[in-house]
């Protein structure tokens, strides 16, 4: 008896690979989803990968904005990257295993580019802040090394942290099911599948969660709050409007990206069904890069 209690437990345990149910529960719309998908793949290829070359050729653009710019639309090709590809192949092939080590290591990159992506759209809300609140210190301020100096800060930080995070998500035991309801290896779903007292991972995750998703969004708040007061206070309709137009679409993003981060990895486990999981997370990890 006990050696068959053992043997339960040995397999249980040791999974070795897992599967992602994805978009599996509507099964008459996949290749519609393949279609979708792929489309919007492209798009954000090509879209970001042009805003790339143009704020490296022309030379007009060589200023801080579109320097941070051009390095946040090579942080949503990878962040989208690290998601859509095998989502994809899942849609094409209707084989969704992933292995223990592929799903660790999905999971990481994507916690590790949402970490900088955090911090970068605070970095961008800081410089429109200093362009718009301070003008006069901004080319002081804002210099070149200066910037290069806080985009590497953003993509270095988060590497270890996010390392860490991941270590411990994998080293709990997965005895429930191998089966991943979600289209990508993430936090929530895999939280679900593990046995045992969850409470603590839980915690940590909640933890990291406020101090790398809430603190930057509060952040990027106040600075907009500066930068609305200051753009109301400008005597020319034009200056206003110029000024409101360099900041709409990083607002947007911002909106879109912390808006469904902070539903997803901020509330308890149980309050979002699988579905609507499902749902945020395209918008952090799809719509937002898309933008």
């Amino acid at each position: 008896m006990e050696h068959q209690k053992s043997s339960v437990e040995v397999n249980l345990t040791s999974t070795m690979e897992f599967i992602l149910l994805g978009f599996s529960d509507i099964p008459n719309l996949q290749m519609l989803l393949f279609v979708i998908f792929f489309f919007v793949y492209l798009i954000i290829l090509m879209g970001n990968g042009l805003i790339i070359l143009i704020t490296r050729v022309d030379q007009a653009l060589q200023t801080p904005m579109y320097f941070f710019l051009s390095n946040f639309s090579f942080l949503e090709v990878s962040y989208v990257s690290a998601t859509l590809p095998r989502m994809l192949k899942n849609l094409w092939t209707q084989k969704r295993s992933i292995s223990f080590f592929a799903c660790a290591t999905q999971m990481s990159f994507v916690l590790i580019l949402g970490h900088i992506e955090c911090l970068l759209l605070t970095v961008m809300a800081y410089d429109r802040y200093m362009a718009i609140c301070n003008p006069l210190h901004y080319p002081l301020v804002m210099s070149h090394k200066v910037c290069v100096q806080l985009v590497a800060a953003s993509w270095i930080t988060g590497v270890p942290v996010e390392l860490a995070q991941t270590c411990q998500i994998f080293s709990l035991p997965f005895c429930r099911s191998n089966r991943i309801n979600h289209f990508f290896c993430d936090i929530p779903p895999l939280l679900k599948l593990a046995c045992g007292d969850t409470f603590l991972n839980e915690m940590l995750v909640f933890s990291a969660a406020v101090l790398f998703v809430m603190t930057p969004f509060l952040l990027i708040l106040g600075s907009y709050t500066k930068i609305i007061s200051t753009i109301l206070k400008l005597p020319s309709a034009t200056g206003r409007a110029k000024a409101f137009s360099t900041c709409s679409s990083h607002v947007i993003v911002v909106a879109l990206f912390f808006g469904s981060g902070i539903i997803t990895y901020l509330q308890p486990k149980s309050k979002n069904s699988s579905m609507v999981d499902k749902l945020l997370s395209l918008f952090y990890t799809i719509v937002t890069p898309m933008f």
